[in-house]
């Protein structure tokens, strides 16, 4: 398998969770990918008119133990969607990073569980994370159906329809159309592809397409736009071998008590082991289910109530017997 060139990482860093967890998601970068020798990004989005609170991160100490991990703070402004859609962060802060260098972004969320330069990237077609669910569109009893809603999107800019289907798919199935989880994406240029996302999003939120009436943008929107971003530079399904990212090398956890719920044993040890040294816990006790599941380990209490081979379907079923434990921290 070759490896890939050199490459920037982008997450995002605010005052809130995500802060503790771009510390987590830096140790763990150190942890199990040591070979990594390109630069690891944490956009944090500037106060400015669309945030009425400061979103920046304040923390001191948070921001000395993302310093003595090698991450370089990135500030930037948020110019179209700030606190009322704050996932558009991932799309503003792309026009933040070196522009011509290729990039790997993360969701903060994410732990690094492997040797990140053994996934061959191919920087010249962009891909996107596939653990995804039919969370959108919804059609409606009147339509139009999956194939309105997708078509209209595509002809609005100019992108060819029918050859970013999977006809291994039956029409009118979710999965026939081309739809990624953002926890990652790739390309060769931020500037070139946030541009495009940024530029497509926005025409989604504020033009008025017919076809989207009763559809639900928020917080869809960044999913809905990134796969016609993707088609647009002629990538797509299956451009990074499956099983590495969103498998054995990187896991978009969401919430510690699914990881604890979910995740294989390797997963919970690299988190419990990144945790550990006393000047990434001391600043980690700052944030109560760190805290309580992984510093006091009661996050074995969660682990035992599930079995990781029978789970059940929904994950709704999961959150309601962590809940009746009295386990539920976010």
């Amino acid at each position: 398998m070759q490896a890939s060139p050199t490459f920037n990482i982008l997450i995002i860093g605010q005052n809130n969770r995500l802060q503790y967890e771009a510390l987590l998601f830096a140790a763990s970068l150190r942890h199990s990918a040591p070979g990594f020798n390109g630069r690891l990004f944490v956009a944090v989005p500037q106060p400015g008119p669309l945030w009425p609170q400061d979103p920046s991160i304040q923390n001191a100490d948070v921001l000395q133990a993302l310093q003595q991990l090698g991450a370089e703070i990135l500030p930037f402004e948020s110019h179209v969607f700030g606190a009322a859609y704050p996932y558009g962060n991932k799309i503003e802060a792309l026009l933040a990073l070196p522009e011509g260098e290729p990039f790997v972004f993360f969701d903060t969320d994410t732990l690094i569980t492997g040797e990140l330069t053994e996934v061959p990237f191919d920087f010249d077609r962009p891909g996107a994370s596939l653990q995804v669910e039919g969370t959108w569109p919804k059609p409606t009893l009147y339509g139009p159906g999956y194939d309105g809603i997708w078509r209209a999107l595509y002809d609005r800019f100019e992108l060819d329809f029918e050859s970013s289907l999977d006809p291994g798919q039956p029409s009118g199935y979710w999965r026939r159309y081309l739809y990624f989880n953002a926890g990652y994406f790739f390309y060769k240029c931020p500037r070139l592809f946030g541009e495009r996302f940024l530029d497509y999003a926005r025409t989604i939120r504020d033009a008025d397409i017919p076809e989207l009436t009763g559809q639900v943008l928020d917080p869809w929107l960044d999913q809905i736009a990134l796969p016609l971003v993707i088609h647009s530079f002629g990538g797509g399904r299956d451009v990074v071998p499956g099983g590495l990212l969103d498998g054995r090398v990187s896991c978009h956890y969401r919430l510690f008590p699914l990881l604890y719920a979910r995740e294989s044993d390797h997963v919970v040890e690299v988190l419990e082991t990144i945790a550990a040294p006393n000047k990434v816990k001391k600043v980690l006790k700052g944030y109560e289910p760190v805290k309580k599941l992984v510093i006091q380990r009661k996050g074995a209490k969660i682990r035992a109530l599930f079995d990781r081979k029978n789970l059940p379907a929904r994950e709704q079923v999961i959150r309601k017997t962590i809940k009746s434990k009295g386990l539920w921290l976010r």
